[in-house]
């Protein structure tokens, strides 16, 4: 696949980025694309190495070979085939997913790996730039219709697949816009809402109904669902947020991540003005938590404009490169640092967040924190020990919450009495997606707690396989075991 020796005559190359002092001034995507003959030549140092590990490294077993062979060949239009053979939102993944099958890349083990992602990133857009992306309605109708509920990238995938079955689907949406975490919870400078919109006016032209400001539960029951649908799939997410249950934690001014992140998306896209939003300008921001989310956090608080941004996160720092125990192909943990990083954060790791400070009118003014360290013993839980004589106190008039999610967080749980496993999430095999309710299918983060929009499609998908198979005996709709694929 690709050229010979294309790994040995071309170095990795991904897109940069518009500097810093010119990002910060607005919520655009800052990417700067690669010429063609240079995607040509990342495409071109795809190995023929006999077995793709990158295929497991991918949830969706993208067939990342055959369109990097076509990229280096300049076939665009069937390496757009290729790739949408296997994912429905590639545009949604080549911006927004960390990538496990680069790290599963034969030629990483001792080099650089071929840079997956970009290539899919281009793959799509030269396909919507060249009008290859139209919709694909059914033949005929089954007759059989579907609720899905939530329209996060899960929901979205399961319901084309479903549509292309012949079933009327209709996605359930609690936000005024389509697009769950996608739409609300994934800044604009990561991922613009037109790239969203692009791909919903397709779906719908396809057939696919979506209601918005229908929060299920609440403005229609589940029993109606199951009365009006002949299955219900569920793929409403894990939106159920840690707490830090610590003194203080009530002040004003210690926000959730996602309340924080939400409101300012639907400040960038009109909704609300500056004023009404919760702001980091002049403000002393700490975001506790260091992965994405706090990463986002960290890149929206700059662009208001906040005093100072600084990361806690209580893991100790990951070395720079992979981790003795976590050996190619599996995800290593790693050192990460994003873009939001490079544009100014003061990082800090073993610490934790002790106490937080606010003045008499009940507005947060700093915390207090202590260094700790983890004691692992084999066999054990490490325990986490914290340093005496490391108590430190930070200014701090906004504190942002990325502690991540605990489970779904909605009542349609107990409205079905759906069985949840010990982590509160919906209990559905993934043999199958079935809960223990007859008819009623899970797929997502709701039923495999928070992960990656990668897992998330990929789930959709096979939902959408069985669900297939349950109404009409027989599906198909392909079908992907991820029963040996590294968990990331």
């Amino acid at each position: 696949m690709g050229k010979i020796t294309g790994f040995m005559e071309h170095n990795r190359v991904v897109e940069s980025y518009d500097a810093v002092e010119k990002r910060l001034k607005n919520y655009k995507e800052f990417t700067i694309p690669l010429e063609e003959k240079e995607l040509k030549n990342q495409g071109a140092r795809c190995m023929d190495c006999g077995i793709p590990f990158c295929h497991s490294g991918c949830p969706l077993g993208n067939l990342i070979p055959d369109f990097n062979d076509n990229v280096y060949r300049g076939n665009w239009e069937k390496a757009a085939k290729i790739l949408h053979s296997t994912n429905n939102f590639p545009e949604f993944t080549g911006r927004l997913c960390p990538a496990p099958c680069e790290q599963a890349c034969v030629l990483g083990i001792n080099e650089d790996p071929v840079s997956i992602e970009n290539i899919e990133k281009n793959i799509v857009e030269t396909a919507f730039q060249k009008g290859w992306i139209k919709a694909q309605k059914p033949a005929s109708r089954t007759g059989k219709t579907i609720a899905v509920v939530g329209s996060g990238p899960s929901g979205l995938a399961a319901a084309q697949q479903l549509n292309r079955a012949g079933h009327s689907v209709t996605v359930f949406e609690r936000d005024n816009k389509i697009g769950g975490l996608l739409r609300y919870g994934i800044p604009d400078f990561k991922l613009e809402k037109q790239i969203i919109d692009r791909r919903i006016a397709i779906l719908k032209e396809e057939g696919i109904l979506f209601k918005t400001n229908t929060n299920v539960g609440v403005d229609i029951s589940v029993e109606s669902l199951r009365r009006d649908f002949d299955a219900l799939l569920l793929c409403g997410g894990a939106a159920a947020r840690r707490s830090l249950p610590i003194k203080g934690a009530d002040l004003n001014g210690v926000v959730q991540a996602m309340d924080f992140l939400k409101l300012n998306n639907e400040y960038v896209d009109g909704l609300h003005p500056f004023e009404e939003i919760i702001s980091a300008q002049d403000k002393n921001v700490v975001v506790i938590g260091g992965g994405d989310t706090g990463s986002d956090c960290i890149g929206t608080s700059n662009r208001h404009g906040a005093k100072s941004v600084t990361n806690f996160e209580i893991l100790s720092k990951p070395t720079q490169g992979r981790p003795a125990h976590q050996p190619w192909p599996f995800w290593p943990m790693k050192l990460k640092s994003s873009s939001s990083h490079e544009e100014g954060v003061e990082r800090y790791w073993s610490i934790s967040t002790k106490e937080f400070i606010g003045d008499e009118k009940g507005n947060l003014t700093g915390l207090v924190t202590c260094e700790v360290e983890w004691i692992i013993k084999e066999g054990q839980r490490p325990e986490l020990k914290e340093l005496p004589g490391t108590e430190k106190t930070w200014p701090c008039e906004l504190a942002l919450l990325a502690l991540g999610f605990t489970g779904p967080g909605t009542s349609i749980v107990d409205d079905l009495q759906l069985e949840t496993d010990f982590r509160t999430n919906v209990k559905a095999s993934t043999k199958n997606f079935k809960t223990n309710v007859e008819g009623v299918f899970a797929a997502g983060d709701i039923r495999r707690g928070q992960s990656l929009i990668v897992w998330a499609i990929s789930e959709g998908r096979q939902a959408a396989h069985h669900i297939d198979a349950f109404l009409m005996g027989s599906s198909d709709l392909p079908l992907k075991d991820d029963n040996d694929l590294p968990r990331v």
